[in-house]
């Protein structure tokens, strides 16, 4: 016969339906949950501020009168970006595909290397001094070698904006997976826990937090790298269309092109933010958010 205190703690334990219908979403459950609400504030925080800058934009022009070819007015560029409107999204499409191909292998190389090293911690005075040497290197320096190698196609650019994210993703998430709850891990040796179990069940849970903020990084990194790849050398994209306005001093088409690198730019750190609070909704928002 079960004992009466028994069962009044377990009712007292156990929320009612009506309780748990009724209690309040925590702070990251509840802003994943009004996605759209935070889109509409983060609209109107950029119509302001961009509203802002061209108007301020707009009167260094008007004030100062520098040559178009050094300064253009904000209409000349929303001009430019008019007449060449399908010749930029044709260029904006391939730099698009670039950069989210280098994202993913990115992602994908610096995750594994984070896991490999925290899984396999004897292997961190392997693969860390590669990794320092990646970043240490100039983006510039790497770019001729790796389109001598790869060619003028897409697969030096994917290459290069991958080397670019590799390393904030590697070094976030493997931090994190360092950092485990000591509390934690003592408790895993009571109970005799393997470095298998050890790792999936509290190493890996605590380090989403440092793959969410390397993500994030790597979101606002990742056009980078597909830029200057194109710099160097391209057949096609935004990067080659910079180049050669630049070299016919039509600096309006220059600043079109730029604009539409920002707003890929925008437009992938919020998919990336999006993305994570629903993945993540707990995770700090320690490297800041858009939304």
């Amino acid at each position: 016969m079960p004992h009466p205190v028994n069962e009044r703690a377990t009712d007292v334990a156990r929320p009612s339906p009506a309780t748990r219908r009724d209690a309040p979403l925590s702070g990251g459950a509840r802003r994943a949950s009004r996605p759209g609400g935070a889109i509409l504030r983060l609209a109107l925080r950029l119509v302001t501020v961009l509203g802002g800058l061209v108007a301020a934009w707009w009167a260094l022009v008007a004030v100062t009168a520098p040559p178009p070819v050094l300064l253009p007015g904000p209409d000349r560029v929303a001009a430019a970006l008019v007449a060449r409107f399908p010749a930029l999204m044709a260029d904006a499409a391939i730099t698009g595909g670039e950069i989210l191909v280098g994202l993913a292998l990115g992602v994908a190389l610096g995750m594994a290397t984070a896991l490999l090293t925290g899984l396999l911690p004897w292997t961190t005075r392997l693969v860390q001094p590669v990794v320092v040497v990646l970043q240490a290197l100039p983006v510039f320096a790497i770019a001729p070698v790796l389109v001598l190698w790869l060619g003028f196609g897409l697969a030096s650019k994917v290459v290069m904006a991958a080397i670019v994210i590799f390393f904030p993703v590697a070094s976030s998430l493997a931090d994190a997976v360092s950092r485990a709850d000591p509390g934690l891990l003592d408790l895993a040796r009571l109970h005799r826990a393997s470095t298998a179990q050890v790792f999936r069940h509290i190493r890996l849970p605590g380090a989403v937090p440092g793959l969410v903020s390397g993500l994030r990084m790597a979101a606002t990194l990742a056009p980078i790298g597909a830029i200057i790849g194109e710099w160097v050398g391209a057949s096609s994209g935004l990067g080659l269309t910079m180049m050669h306005a630049n070299a016919r001093m039509q600096t309006d088409v220059m600043f079109a092109a730029l604009v539409l690198v920002a707003v890929m730019a925008l437009a992938l750190r919020l998919a990336v933010d999006l993305l994570t609070r629903r993945w993540a909704p707990w995770a700090p928002e320690t490297g800041g958010t858009l939304l």
